[in-house]
This record gives C-alpha cells, structure tokens and sequence, in this order.
C-alpha cells in the first residue's frame, strides 16, 4: 500500500528545497497549499521545513505600541474600529503628550521590549503632530534606547527622511490586504498610495514594516498574491495581523480563522520570505488561543506584546512568560 502521507511530504519537501534559498513563489505556494488541502496531516512536515528556511533568520524579537492619537480617521477600511464611518465606541483623543510617550516607552524598555511603534489615527500626521513626534523620539532614543517604529499613516519622502534623522529605526505602513481584495475593503484611498509610502520609506533607509490582516473575506490566492506583492517591495519585516472583529465596522460578523489556517498563513509567509521578519500582530490570541506558542514553529521570529490599538492583549508579562518558556527571550529560534 503506498503511504500517501510520506509521498505528499517528500513532494513538499522538494517543492521547498527547490525554491532555497530566494523562497517559494506564488506558484510553488499554490502548489505546497493544495498538498496540504489534501493531506492535512502534512502541517507538521511544513513547520519543520519552515525551521530550516528560516536557520539564518535574526534572533526573535518583541514589540510594543502606544496608541498614541486615536480616532476620526477619514478613511473607511472596513476591519478598523477608529474610522470616522463606523460607530464602534473607540476612544477619541488628539495626540497625547511627550510625557505619555516616554512613559510607555519607558515600560516597554524595562521589561526588556525591542521596539515601540508610536501610532497614531488619520490618514497622515499633520505638520504639528509631525513635528512633536520627531522631538519626542529623540527624547525617547536618549532616556530608554529603545529603537522606535513609527506607524503615521501615508507620508511623503521628505517626512521618511525626517524621521530617519529623529532617530526612528523602522515605518510600519500595513499594506492590508491583495490589490484585487482592497476595494472591498477601502475605497476612500487605493492601495498603490500604501505603496508609495512603503517605497518613501525604504528610500529614507528605514526598516520598512509591512504586512496585511487575515480573516478579511479574502481568498487564498489573494493571500498569496500580497505575499508577493510584499517580495516586490522589498519590505523588511512582515506583520502578520488576524482579524478581531470589532462590534460597529463592517466586518463585525465575521467569523474567527480556525488556529490551522492561521498558522498555515504563518508558515507560507515564511517559507516565501526566508530572510525576512515574520511578527504576528494584531489578534493572535483571539483567533489562536490555547494554540499561540505554535506561531514559532509556524514560522514567527517576533511577536508583539502588550495591548493592541483598542483591543486587549494578553498581559504582557504572559507574552513575556511564553517566551522565556520556549527559549526565546535571549537565543534564536
């Protein structure tokens, strides 16, 4: 009787060791997925295959946001709950102070966080927010040394450049989802202006952020599309985010992603971008669970901590637990 699984599993692996060491590509993606819808048994042979692609990969990391201007946003991406279209009960506030900013900063680096993304709501900063979060960055760099993300929305090349010189390491900018899914889910802006600012980014030499949220409606092949999209990009580090449903958007009826196909998502990322960052994000404990210290050998090599823009997380120093459970606080994975 020929044994089906190991058949499958060593066309798994050749379909792997065939794409090394640049990664799998939207083809070959497809074809390991369909193995896998066929042979579920094959998750495990793909984590395995995900630990040898990512041997090099940095050491695992963590970070932590502040919520830094919530609310009012003129934009109708239909997952957020700070979108002025949408009634869901966010907060509503303006930017908070440098105090605010040094504080959170502070906590993070105490408990030994690598990066805080300073966030804020809108569909770009204005000149005098700009200006009061460069300012408070230097501040932030000398008194705690943490390294700084910013998340500002849609910025020009001019504002990358600025904040490279404040000090910041990294721009997160989320691209969200595939081009052929993103007029269902935003049609206030296109997602070539998302791009761009990818593009600013790099250009500015930052470490560019940049990832989607799954769970949207979205089709498999779409997810494999803004997989390559997100090659094409060059982006450095990939957030992975699984939708929370939050009650008043559109979305609020959507169903959670079952465990294994979010890990899968983890997996596929991956193997597609072997020497990239994988951090899963926003709704990881929601959709995952009991199931979320599986994110590692999926494929993660950093994981943000702490509460979420207006969502809870789990407590930070539970993360933090996990991590020193699995040996990852201070090793590679």
């Amino acid at each position: 009787m020929i044994n089906t699984h190991a058949v499958s599993g060593e066309i798994l692996r050749k379909i792997v060791r065939n794409s090394a060491p640049q990664g799998l590509t939207r083809r070959e993606a497809a074809e390991a997925l369909a193995l896998l819808e066929d042979n579920p048994a094959l998750l495990l042979d793909l984590f395995s295959l995900t630990r040898s692609a990512r041997k090099d990969a940095p050491a695992p990391f963590t970070c932590g946001i502040i919520n830094a201007k919530s609310g009012l946003c003129a934009e109708n991406c239909a997952f957020c709950a700070q979108s002025a279209h949408h009634d869901t009960g966010a907060p509503v506030y303006p930017l908070v102070g440098e105090a605010a900013l040094l504080e959170r900063a502070a906590l993070l680096a105490g408990r030994g966080v690598d990066y805080m993304g300073i966030v804020i709501s809108g569909t770009g900063p204005s000149d005098g927010d700009f200006e009061r979060i460069c300012r408070a960055a230097r501040r932030i760099i000398d008194e705690t040394g943490i390294k700084l993300c910013a998340s500002l929305g849609l910025i020009g090349p001019e504002q990358a450049l600025r904040l490279k010189e404040a000090g910041f390491t990294s721009y997160h900018h989320n691209l969200e989802t595939a081009p052929s899914f993103y007029p269902q889910i935003c049609d206030t802006h296109d997602i070539g202006r998302r791009c761009v600012t990818v593009r600013n980014a790099r250009a500015a030499g930052l470490r560019c952020c940049s990832g989607g949220i799954f769970g949207l409606g979205e089709s498999w092949e779409q997810r494999l599309e803004l997989s390559a999209l997100l090659a094409e990009l060059e982006v450095d580090s990939i957030p992975v985010n699984l939708l929370n449903a939050i009650k008043g958007t559109p979305l609020e009826n959507a169903p959670k992603l079952p465990p294994r196909e979010a890990l899968t998502i983890i997996a596929l990322l991956r193997l597609m971008h072997p020497a990239r960052d994988i951090v899963v994000c926003g709704g990881r404990s929601h959709n995952l669970g009991r199931w979320e210290s599986l994110i590692f050998p999926a494929g993660a090599n950093g994981v943000m901590v702490g509460d979420y823009l207006v969502s809870k997380n789990n407590p930070m120093e539970q993360d933090l637990e996990m991590l020193e459970v699995l040996g990852l606080r201070h090793g590679r994975l």
